[in-house]
């Protein structure tokens, strides 16, 4: 049943069907989807964040992430997000509003990911669909070839290339898939190695 599940969800990756990955996520512990940590998500500029502050109405807020990575925010200026947890950005916030409580105990302050818009990911070369794509969650390599409708038949697969930007500049991974989708199953070792996108990765398919 697991061997099934398995190749039904690869296959579903390479032609852009998702329902039955979603399948894969509700699997029990043991299974492919078990093997796969996703990572912590980090803001992105372009995502809304929705902030409360515990019976502070003033300070209710929901935020747009601008280019640079900035937001303001009443009382403590302006707060560098981009890159950071949401549990980072409330620790900033409370900081920030230490000096305005008497006994310095600020209420609790909640910060919430409203609309993750900020993470895209863009692909080209040999897909049916080129284009940018904002998935609204973590993806790994093979559903965001789904997301541009999986390859064409005359794409090389073990020499796909991920540009990835970092504060060092523009690094290229490479990565294969030939094996995993020319025989239509993969193992939970396989699985937990597929290469996650991150957001800004351009995706190139020769």
């Amino acid at each position: 049943m697991q061997r099934a599940l398995a190749l039904f969800c690869v296959a579903a990756f390479a032609l852009g069907v998702q329902p039955v990955c979603a399948m894969q996520r509700a699997a029990p512990q043991g299974t492919i989807a078990a093997t796969t940590n996703l990572p912590v998500y980090r803001i992105n500029p372009g995502d809304e964040l929705e902030i409360h502050v515990w019976r502070e109405e003033q300070l209710q807020r929901v935020v747009k992430i601008l280019p640079d990575g900035t937001f303001s925010y009443p009382l403590v200026g302006v707060i560098k997000a981009a890159g950071k947890t949401s549990v980072e950005v409330e620790k900033e916030i409370t900081a920030g509003l230490v000096s305005q409580y008497f006994d310095g105990k600020v209420p609790n302050v909640t910060v919430s990911v409203r609309n993750p818009s900020g993470l895209q990911f863009s692909v080209i070369g040999k897909v049916k669909s080129t284009g940018t794509f904002t998935p609204g969650r973590y993806v790994t390599l093979l559903e965001a070839l789904s997301f541009a409708g999986g390859t064409d038949e005359f794409a090389n697969l073990d020499n796909i290339v991920v540009v990835r930007k970092t504060a060092g500049g523009l690094v290229m991974i490479k990565a294969k898939l030939a094996d995993i989708l020319r025989n239509r199953s993969i193992d939970a070792e396989t699985a937990k190695n597929i290469l996650m996108i991150e957001s800004g990765d351009t995706v190139i398919v020769p």
